[in-house]
């Protein structure tokens, strides 16, 4: 099978391109600077940037499927994809698989998601939609700065549980989704399998990183302004502190049972999570 798979140096890409090159697929991988990158068999690296969302789109036209998702640090995820999945439309891709985020389904039509996501559902591509919940990941990018620095997990989650999933399971949701018609157009919340709070977070990195991390529910305006300082754009921090709101008021805390559904394997735990990226925190 012919597969592109967009924002595909990324967390959940890289670890879908390795599924699905590991198990015989063709793979096209969109990136900035597709020269720069390494090549293996049946990698072929394609252009595409968020920055100019309509070049590259022509690899779709001898595509069997193809993974979408909106690059980290970005709030304009219709004018990033809208004309990825119009160009599908255009060429009859077999499937799509399409990532955004946990509750997208409850906001306005015109918020630029939940606008991706009808625009994908009225295609008439078969397709599916992946709605994972906040990454493990975070704690060793977005939020290393204070661990490293401080010892601190500065985040403004109160003392609220969230079902954190680890990119590893989105990925092999997205492999499973890609390769198989089982689920044709339906959507699915993805999370791990325990609901923690950021106390219980901390407590994790503690005992594999061998020194005291703690948990500091941070103000949200001085959270927002050192998620600009490490580089993020102010539109993108507001939006980091809107759904770190929502995380606060329990919305993350759910957890459903769809990566053992989909992928027959239960979740990574938080603690396996913490155990394979202690070198981050040491």
């Amino acid at each position: 099978m012919k597969v592109f798979v967009y924002g595909g140096t990324g967390l959940v890409g890289g670890h879908l391109v390795k599924e699905l090159l590991k198990s015989g697929h063709e793979v096209w991988v969109g990136s900035r600077k597709p020269e720069a990158q390494t090549k293996e068999p049946n990698l072929h690296w394609v252009f595409a940037d968020s920055k100019e969302p309509k070049k590259g789109v022509e690899v779709l036209e001898t595509m069997d499927s193809a993974f979408f998702l909106s690059p980290p640090g970005e709030t304009n995820q219709y004018e990033i994809l809208s004309p990825w999945i119009e160009k599908a439309k255009q060429v009859g891709l077999k499937k799509l698989v399409l990532m955004t985020a946990m509750g997208v389904e409850h906001a306005p039509p015109e918020a630029p998601f939940r606008k991706t996501e009808l625009l994908l559902e009225s295609s008439g591509i078969p397709y599916n939609i992946i709605r994972p919940n906040w990454f493990m990941q975070n704690f060793n990018t977005f939020w290393i700065a204070g661990i490293k620095q401080d010892g601190k997990v500065y985040f403004p989650g109160g003392n609220a549980n969230a079902s954190f999933i680890d990119a590893r399971d989105i990925a092999s949701v997205a492999f499973v989704l890609l390769t198989t018609n089982t689920y044709e157009n339906q959507a699915f919340a993805l999370t791990g399998k325990e609901s923690i709070d950021h106390v219980q977070v901390a407590k994790h990195l503690t005992s594999v990183s061998g020194k005291n991390i703690e948990y500091v529910d941070v103000d949200p305006k001085v959270f927002e302004s050192s998620m600009v300082s490490v580089g993020l754009s102010k539109d993108y921090a507001s939006f980091l502190v809107m759904i770190a709101g929502a995380l606060k008021d329990g919305f993350a805390s759910p957890i459903v049972d769809s990566v053992k559904q989909i992928t027959g394997k239960e979740p990574i735990s938080f603690q396996k999570y913490a155990e394979d990226h202690a070198n981050f925190w040491k």
